[in-house]
């Protein structure tokens, strides 16, 4: 966020105004990764913190990499499954070209 925006500069800017109800399974299930992935961003501080080899680090930044890369592909088969197909039953094929446009961002 720049200095003189407000949270809500940032969400228009960043994010479309579309908002997604998730079930409570979805829900709980996104959030412990998150969590989880949280918890090994701490523990790389601190490993950093007690001066910990650079090898041994990179293999936790790794993992949680990997971990952000689990939580993307359920958080999008989740997106296909619901939004993606309620929009193409309403007709809205638009949501296609977004479609493709996201999965060509979160290729980079």
């Amino acid at each position: 966020m720049h200095r003189h925006e407000t949270k809500e500069d940032t969400k228009q800017n960043c994010c479309s105004n579309k908002k997604k109800e998730r079930s409570e399974k979805e829900f709980k299930s996104l959030m412990n990764r998150l969590k989880r992935i949280e918890g090994q961003v701490r523990g790389v501080q601190s490993m950093l913190e007690e001066d910990v080899y650079c090898a041994d680090i990179l293999i936790q930044v790794s993992a949680i990499h990997a971990a952000l890369n689990s939580f993307n592909k359920e958080l999008l088969a989740n997106h296909v499954r619901t939004c993606v197909v309620e929009e193409i039953r309403n007709g809205d094929d638009e949501i296609v070209d977004e479609l493709v446009i996201l999965l060509q961002k979160l290729m980079k």
